[in-house]
């Protein structure tokens, strides 16, 4: 008889193919798994970050009522435009208050000074006045001298009976007579002396009050420039190019010195925070480049390069910093503050708005 070939059984073809696809699945899962390490190990991300920037916050600083408001909200500003206008009635009040108040006491210092220019012509005038009296002096002592020569010459001629005693009584008188004008002269020249101190003693008084009166005249002259720059103030500046936010002001209102009226956020400037865990940031390096996706803008891409990182955790420089010591310990992943500076070119029309959610993903090369 022929022998009859039976086939497989159909449950044995199914297993093989099972084995098969699971196999190819189980290759296809390793190599995805594979790839993923590798991917995961090159490009660090996070979905704990968003669009930071600065925020200039508007204040006046002094008092007043809003006469007017150039500005709204959400208008672009450039660096230096005009925010709004305080009333400056009672402040150029002041200004002209303290501009009067330093003009009388620059009068005051004219006065003073022609004083001092008078006293000092005076005793220059002294001066002139004890020099001839010296010379005078010299004059009359010299003749005095002479005098007394003559005098004594005279003298033992009229005891000898060679001169009459007429002649030996003038030359007495003469002798008698230039002593006495040198005693004069000499006691004009001590009174001329203490003239003299007396003037210079007048000249130091004035020339002190001279002193005086010009710190008067910028103690003045300080209260003016205090009230100029208060002048000043009632007009307030965009501090840099930015946008008008949060508007709390309107004309008429009154406002009171440091009481925030508005805010201006410059999108120009603008950066990525990203909170890193620690454990991502081993490779993390200055200079990488990132690539970011916002949430408002899923279909677009962004570019950047990392800045800095942190100095510290963000818990560390929270409100209340953590103090591991007081309690049970409790080990948990710190998150690091990473500062990630977007590309000048990479958002042309200013889209990105501080806040934003994003993710960035920082390349290691």
């Amino acid at each position: 008889m022929e022998e009859i070939k039976v086939p497989p059984p159909a449950n044995k073809k199914k297993k093989k193919i099972a084995i098969l696809i699971f196999a190819i699945i189980a290759i296809i899962g390793g190599i995805s798994g594979y790839l993923y390490t590798q991917h995961k190990k090159t490009h660090i991300t996070t979905d704990d970050a968003f669009i930071d920037g600065h925020i200039h916050t508007i204040a006046s600083k002094v008092t007043g009522t809003v006469k007017v408001l150039y500005v709204r909200d959400n208008q672009p500003v450039k660096k230096g435009g005009v925010l709004l206008e305080i009333d400056p009635a009672d402040y150029e009040v002041k200004v002209n208050e303290a501009l009067s108040g330093v003009n009388a006491e620059k009068g005051k210092l004219s006065e003073i000074e022609a004083r001092i220019e008078v006293s000092k012509s005076q005793l220059s005038e002294l001066y002139a006045a004890i020099d001839v009296a010296r010379a005078n002096l010299e004059l009359q002592e010299a003749n005095l001298n002479q005098a007394e020569k003559d005098y004594k010459r005279a003298e033992d001629l009229y005891k000898t009976e060679v001169i009459s005693k007429e002649r030996y009584e003038k030359t007495m008188t003469a002798y008698t007579v230039a002593l006495a004008q040198v005693k004069v002269i000499r006691e004009q020249l001590k009174q001329a002396a203490k003239t003299i101190e007396t003037q210079k003693a007048i000249v130091r008084q004035a020339e002190m009050s001279r002193e005086a009166q010009v710190s008067a005249i910028k103690e003045k002259e300080a209260k003016l420039n205090a009230a100029q720059l208060n002048y000043g103030y009632t007009k307030i500046y965009a501090p840099s190019d930015g946008y008008v936010t949060k508007r709390s002001v309107e004309p008429g209102n009154q406002i009171q010195a440091g009481q925030p009226l508005m805010a201006i956020v410059s999108l120009g400037d603008i950066w990525v925070t990203a909170n890193y865990k620690e454990t991502q940031l081993e490779k993390v390096k200055t200079g990488q480049k990132v690539t970011i996706k916002v949430d408002t803008f899923p279909s677009k891409k962004f570019t950047g390069k990392v800045e800095s990182i942190m100095s510290g955790t963000g818990a560390v420089f929270s409100l209340f910093p953590p103090e591991n010591a007081t309690g049970n310990y409790v080990k948990v992943v710190q998150r690091i503050p990473v500062k990630i500076m977007l590309d000048k070119d990479t958002d042309p029309g200013h889209i990105l708005r501080i806040g934003m959610s994003v993710v960035p993903t920082v390349l290691i090369e």
